[in-house]
């Protein structure tokens, strides 16, 4: 290859788009045993809702069944339905919490 040949090539470089990381919805169920109290401390602690959002969503789980607790990475959706669970657990409530892709 000559040393006009090579000038003439182009060099191209792919640039590959990234995806923004895949977020995940954290939901609370309702239970017969559960206190409402209960679930409002873990949507404070946990989840770090105010007093009235923690309650607000606290009564749509009572009266739906379940409810969006909010929407994070996998890790940190993990690390909290794990949270809920030990607290659940050290506390004596069946509460579950479930996490699904968005």
């Amino acid at each position: 290859m000559s040393e006009i040949e090579y000038d003439e090539q182009l060099i191209t470089k792919t640039r590959h788009k990234m995806k923004p990381p895949q977020s995940y919805k954290v939901l609370l169920h309702n239970d017969n045993y559960t206190t409402m109290e209960f679930v409002v401390f873990i949507l404070e602690t946990v989840f770090k809702k105010s007093l009235e959002e923690a309650t607000q969503i606290m009564f749509h789980v009572h009266e739906y069944g379940i409810g969006v607790c909010g929407s994070y990475s996998f890790e940190v959706a993990e690390t909290k339905v794990e949270s809920v669970h030990g607290l659940a657990e050290q506390h004596e409530y069946p509460l579950q919490a479930t996490m699904e892709e968005n």
